[in-house]
């Protein structure tokens, strides 16, 4: 069932979007060539406690998990994209770097994600960031009422298909609003003018994410990370957006939108 915010209730989703960002903009501001994934999710947990929000991820425990997630983000490295186990691991010159997290505050959730490159960025990691980036803001362009569903999953595969990078349409985004995962489902991968229209007060995680050169993916051992079938390397932007009588609201955007390198020069 697809529910429609009032305007009272997408700013109080607002109110988590601010933190989600305050967080993940802490997350890239500490991300740098020899810190510990296990530190940036220790800070994450921190500030997350001091807020008195809840993590989405902490015991989520969807089919494909092996047992429920214990961490309250998502962190993975260069070929890891999505819901990347923080372990302990150790940034090195050049990792690509992806945060993922989604916080409730007062029973309203939002969700977002930004991919970063730490110390020296190779052009091609940078430019495979940036595809991402430019697709969710295509993708967020077009959620407007009269619109509809495959308008934005269009807009997503429009920027791959010019980027050449190919698209994978089984993990994309997603309702949310009271829970993390709510209708409807939003492929990465679609057709203009097919499906969903759009209403004011549909709320999206709007999450364009792409392989250097493959569409498929694979599971860690862990059951959770999901990584590109070939090795190469990802990245992945998102954000949570509403549907207004207006201009589209993002409500996890960052104060200021920091470029995708992170760490030493």
């Amino acid at each position: 069932m697809i529910e429609l915010k009032t305007p009272a209730e997408i700013e109080r989703m607002h109110v988590a979007g601010r933190f989600v960002a305050e967080v993940l903009s802490e997350v890239g501001r500490l991300a740098d060539v020899g810190v510990n994934l296990l530190d940036l999710e220790l800070h994450a947990r921190r500030m997350i406690e001091r807020r008195g929000a809840e993590s989405c991820y902490w015991d989520y425990a969807p089919s494909f998990g092996r047992g429920p997630f214990r961490n309250v983000i998502c962190l993975a490295v260069n070929d890891a994209v999505l819901h990347g186990l923080p372990h302990d691991y150790t940034l090195r010159d050049g990792d690509v770097l992806t945060a993922d997290l989604a916080v409730g505050i007062d029973g309203w959730v939002a969700d977002s994600a930004r991919t970063v490159v730490v110390g020296t960025a190779a052009e091609e990691d940078l430019r495979l960031v940036r595809a991402t980036e430019e697709a969710l803001e295509a993708a967020i362009e077009v959620a407007r009422p009269g619109n509809r569903l495959g308008d934005i999953s269009a807009a997503i595969s429009a920027v791959a298909d010019d980027h050449g990078y190919p698209v994978n349409d089984e993990f994309g985004g997603h309702g949310i609003g009271r829970t993390m995962h709510e209708d409807p489902h939003l492929s990465n991968k679609g057709r203009a003018g097919r499906g969903l229209t759009l209403r004011p007060g549909l709320t999206l995680a709007i999450e364009p994410w792409f392989a250097r050169t493959t569409d498929r993916i694979v599971y860690d051992p862990d059951g959770w990370t999901i990584r590109s079938a070939d090795g190469s390397r990802t990245a992945h932007s998102e954000h949570t957006v509403a549907v207004t009588e207006d201009a589209p609201l993002v409500l996890t955007r960052r104060a200021a939108e920091e470029p995708a390198t992170r760490g030493a020069a």
